[in-house]
């Protein structure tokens, strides 16, 4: 009896949190289209992309929300959530594509109210981070 209604409360979990986690990320269609160069790598093409928009405020000191891009491994896994920031080979199913394309409100990235000093990604840009990421995130 007690075995069937841990299983009936951890269902009822899944259920409840599954389909939060789906609504959290922005409409897909509306990303950036994926830029046709192949062989991205993070050292060479993304991680200066990253420089003037985020690495300020997630570099290897007191990275904000423990969320870290200076180093691949770091950009992919995320920060303080369980989520995983980039899913290599799913540009869009990756929420930091979402954020970086403001997609997902009051998750946008850089945040709105400090982009005079941290300049958003260009469409440009975002299609490159995708390419790099449907590529697999080498």
């Amino acid at each position: 009896m007690k075995s069937s209604i841990l299983i009936t409360a951890v269902v009822a979990a899944t259920a409840l949190v599954a389909p939060r986690l789906t609504a959290e990320l922005g409409d897909a269609s509306k990303l950036p289209p994926a830029a046709s160069k192949a062989g991205l790598t993070f050292d060479k093409d993304i991680k200066p992309l990253l420089e003037n928009s985020c690495l300020k405020c997630h570099g290897e000191t007191k990275p904000k929300s423990k969320y870290r891009v200076d180093s691949r491994e770091a950009f992919i896994k995320g920060g303080s959530s369980d989520e995983a920031a980039v899913i290599p080979g799913e540009s869009a199913k990756s929420p930091l594509l979402h954020y970086a394309a403001d997609l997902v409100e009051e998750l946008e990235m850089p945040p709105l109210d400090k982009r005079e000093k941290y300049p958003a990604l260009t469409t440009q840009q975002i299609g490159i981070l995708r390419a790099w990421i449907d590529q697999g995130a080498k």
